[in-house]
C-alpha cells in the first residue's frame, strides 16, 4: 500500500518560497505559485545590470529549477480560505488545497506616497527594471555630443537614486562606474553626475562601522554627490526636488531610481491574520502564523520578535528562515515537535562598481579586486540548486565577470 502524500502550497518564488520548496521536494507534494516565471537572485541584480553576469545566471527558469518534484504553477493568488484550506489562483479555474500553507511573497517597492514618484522613478528588483535603466543610460549618452563643455555634459548626464542602504549604494556605485566608462569610450568631457539621497544621518544605516566607513571613502573617490538628512518631496519626469535644512532644491535628471524600502504585498494586506503595526504577520519562533498552526510565513513580510533589526528584509535571512520552515513543516505533517532557530548574520558584503567591492571579515573590510572576487564566490555557493551553483560557477571560471559597456542604441 501506498500513503498519499500530504499537500504543501508555496505562495511566492523568492528566497523563502523557493529555498522552502527544494528543501520538501520529495518529503510532500509541493506546489510553488508564483506571478513570474523565473527566480531573481537580487543580490547579483547589480551585476545583471552592469553586464558582470548574465541573465540566466541570476534569473533561472523555475522549472529548470525544481524538476519533476514540484508542482509550478505560475499565476497571481486571488483568495485564500483559511478554514477550507484552499487557495484561489488566477490562471486555474479550481481550488488549491493544502495540509500546509507557506506564505512567501515577499514586499514590492516603496514610495512612501511621494508625489510623482510611483509614476515617473523606475524601481530596481528585476531583471526587466535592470535592462530599462540601462536602456535609459545609452539613450542619454547618445543625446550628448563630444564638442559639449564639461559642465553641459554633466548637467546633461544627471541620475538620481533614492535610498542610501546597500541597494542604493551598490546601484549608484555601478551606474557611475559604465557612465564613467562611457565618457571615455565616447570622448565625452567632463564626468557624469550621481546623486544619492538618504532620509537618515548616515548610508548604509544597517551595517556596521567598518564597512560604512569603505563606503564613505568609495563614494567620494568615485565623486559621487551623496545627500544625507534629504527628504525627497516630488518625482518629476526628468527631475526631482528635495529638501535639507528646510532648503528646497530643484535637479535636472535623466532618471530617478528608487531603492527606498519596501512595503506590504497588496495580497497580504487583505488577509486577516494576525500583524503588527506596520502590517508584518506575526509569527513564532517556529515559523508559523500566531494562532494558525498549519500556515508557516517567511521573508519580507513576517515578524519574528527574536530576530535582529540588521537581518529585517534581508536574502540571508529569507535563506536560513527556508531550512527551518521545511524542518518544522516535515514535523508538523508528521505529527513530531517543531524546533526554533537562532537566526545569525551570515556576514556583510557590498559590491562597490564594476572593480570593488567591501567584504567584513574578522571585524576588517577586505576591498578592491580580491572582495569583488571572494563575493562573487559567496554568493556561488547561495545559489537555488547545486546544479546551477555548477553551471554558473564554470561560467564566471572560464567565461569571466567582465562588464558589459554602454552601447549606443541599436548596437548590441
Amino acid at each position: 500500500m501506498t500513503t498519499e502524500k500530504k499537500k504543501v502550497l508555496i505562495i511566492g518564488g523568492g528566497f523563502g518560497g523557493l529555498f522552502t520548496a527544494l528543501d520538501l521536494a520529495g518529503d510532500a507534494e509541493v506546489t510553488l505559485v508564483s506571478e513570474t516565471n523565473h527566480f531573481t537572485f537580487r543580490p547579483l541584480l547589480y551585476e545583471y545590470f552592469s553586464g558582470e553576469v548574465e541573465a540566466w545566471h541570476i534569473a533561472p527558469d523555475y522549472k529548470e529549477l525544481i524538476g519533476d518534484e514540484i508542482i509550478f504553477v505560475r499565476g497571481a493568488v486571488e483568495t485564500i480560505d483559511f478554514k477550507a484550506q484552499t487557495v484561489k489562483v488566477s490562471t486555474r479555474n479550481d481550488l488549491f488545497s493544502y495540509d500546509a500553507l507557506v506564505l512567501a511573497v515577499g514586499g514590492i517597492t516603496n514610495f512612501w506616497n511621494i508625489e510623482g514618484a510611483e509614476e515617473f522613478a523606475l524601481p530596481f528588483r528585476d531583471v526587466a527594471d535592470a535592462d530599462k535603466l540601462r536602456r535609459e543610460m545609452e539613450k542619454a549618452l547618445d543625446a550628448v555630443s563630444p564638442t559639449l563643455a564639461p559642465q553641459d555634459a554633466r548637467d546633461e548626464l544627471t541620475f538620481a537614486v533614492v535610498g542610501g542602504g546597500a541597494s542604493g549604494v551598490e546601484l549608484a556605485t555601478k551606474m557611475s562606474d559604465l557612465l564613467t566608462d562611457a565618457f571615455a569610450r565616447r570622448g565625452l568631457k567632463g564626468e557624469p553626475h550621481i546623486l544619492l539621497f538618504e532620509m537618515s544621518d548616515r548610508l548604509v544605516p544597517g551595517m556596521g562601522k567598518e564597512i560604512r566607513e569603505y563606503v564613505e571613502k568609495t563614494l567620494l573617490k568615485d565623486h559621487i554627490d551623496v545627500n544625507l538628512q534629504t527628504r525627497v518631496l516630488e518625482v518629476k519626469p526628468h527631475g526631482i526636488v528635495s529638501e535639507h535644512n528646510c532648503k528646497r532644491n530643484e535637479t535636472k535628471t535623466v532618471t530617478t531610481v528608487w531603492t527606498a524600502g519596501v512595503k506590504m504585498n497588496p495580497l497580504i494586506e487583505k488577509l486577516e491574520l494576525p500583524k503588527d503595526k506596520n502590517g508584518l504577520i506575526l509569527v513564532e519562533p517556529t515559523m508559523q502564523v500566531k494562532n494558525r498552526e498549519n500556515v508557516f510565513a517567511l521573508g519580507d513580510i513576517a515578524k519574528i520578535e527574536e530576530v535582529a533589526p540588521i537581518l529585517a528584509g534581508t536574502a540571508q535571512l529569507a535563506f536560513q528562515e527556508s531550512a527551518l520552515a521545511a524542518n518544522n513543516i516535515r514535523a508538523f505533517l508528521s505529527g513530531k515537535t517543531l524546533k526554533t532557530k537562532h537566526f545569525e548574520e551570515l556576514g556583510e558584503a557590498l559590491s562597490l562598481g564594476t572593480k570593488n567591492a567591501a567584504v567584513l571579515i574578522g571585524g576588517n573590510v577586505v576591498g578592491g579586486y580580491l572582495a569583488r572576487d571572494a563575493r562573487f564566490a559567496l554568493y556561488t555557493s547561495r545559489l537555488p540548486t547545486w546544479h546551477h551553483r555548477l553551471k554558473v560557477g564554470a561560467s564566471w571560471f572560464f567565461e569571466g565577470t567582465t562588464p558589459k559597456p554602454l552601447q549606443p542604441l541599436g548596437i548590441s
